[in-house]
């Protein structure tokens, strides 16, 4: 029974010793570093210069980090096992870290400039920047009904704008989608005075109405929105990880004063035995007849 057991003891006593290291303020450091490192290389290898020169060094770096971050990964999945899949940043590193191991040759030859995309293991390594990915991710939804809201005012406004001014300026507003290419760049406030709406004005003085009412729309009021989302929804984020933290220190405070409890009822045990036993003696010694 003993020789059974003792695989289990020493693999879990790895795993154990293996978290501990994983969690170590001076391990997490470290790998931050060389994420910022392996930024830094991966932004020098677009260097034509840079790589005529120190080409094989940059190369090798890069290659020995690469390294590094796979043991990483491989002493994460010997400690979490199964749990490494459901965490989906851990699924995100593993993700960033395999599509660097694919040959980048011929068809996959895109994959080479994915590389970079080992920068945003930052995200995860940072706790600031992933509570941000986080609230980001969250607004989502409320996200996608305002970019509904703004795809049917930019479908009405389109359709307008190619009737109003089509034959006048087919190159801007011909057909439906040159329409809503226009509106956009309208929408961005990129030389849409200068470069769009006053070329329009000239054939149609009215049209500054219309392009300043699809300003306040599109650009204004939707902007505002968007805004007012992401920020409602980064507040409630914090507000549910602190709502979190208070749980998890009551519950800890709980388990804590269980625990004492318990320790504070075997010491009263203890004491009634120590009690009764001297009682016991001191009647033995005495002569007397025990007590019930």
């Amino acid at each position: 029974m003993n020789t059974a057991a003792t695989p289990n003891i020493s693999s879990r006593s790895w795993r154990q010793a293996a978290q501990a290291w994983l969690d170590t303020p001076i391990f997490q450091r470290t790998i931050l570093a060389l994420i910022v490192i392996n930024a830094v290389i991966l932004g020098l290898e677009t260097s034509t210069s840079v790589m005529q020169s120190a080409g094989r060094w940059i190369l090798l770096i890069d290659q020995i980090i690469l390294a590094v971050f796979v043991a990483e990964l491989s002493l994460r999945l010997f400690v979490h096992r199964l749990a490494f899949w459901r965490d989906p940043w851990s699924v995100f590193d593993f993700s960033v870290v395999a599509i660097a191991l694919v040959p980048a040759t011929g068809p996959l030859a895109v994959l080479r400039a994915l590389r970079v995309l080992r920068v945003l293991r930052m995200l995860t390594i940072v706790p600031s920047m992933r509570r941000v990915v986080g609230a980001l991710l969250s607004a989502i939804p409320g996200l996608s009904s305002i970019a509904l809201v703004l795809l049917l005012v930019f479908y009405v406004f389109g359709v307008i704008a190619t009737h109003l001014f089509g034959a006048l300026f087919p190159d801007w507003f011909g057909h439906l989608g040159r329409s809503l290419y226009t509106l956009f760049q309208v929408m961005t406030l990129e030389s849409w005075s200068m470069g769009i709406a006053r070329p329009v004005m000239e054939q149609v003085p009215w049209a500054w109405a219309f392009f300043i009412l699809f300003i306040l729309f599109a650009t204004f009021t939707m902007l505002n929105l968007f805004i007012a989302i992401i920020v409602n929804a980064m507040q409630t984020f914090q507000e549910s990880e602190h709502q979190r933290t208070l749980d998890n220190t009551a519950q800890e405070k709980k388990s804590s004063e269980q625990e004492l409890h318990q320790e504070v009822k075997i010491l009263r045990e203890e004491l009634r035995e120590i009690k009764t036993m001297l009682s016991s003696q001191w009647t033995a010694a005495q002569g007397l007849p025990p007590r019930v």
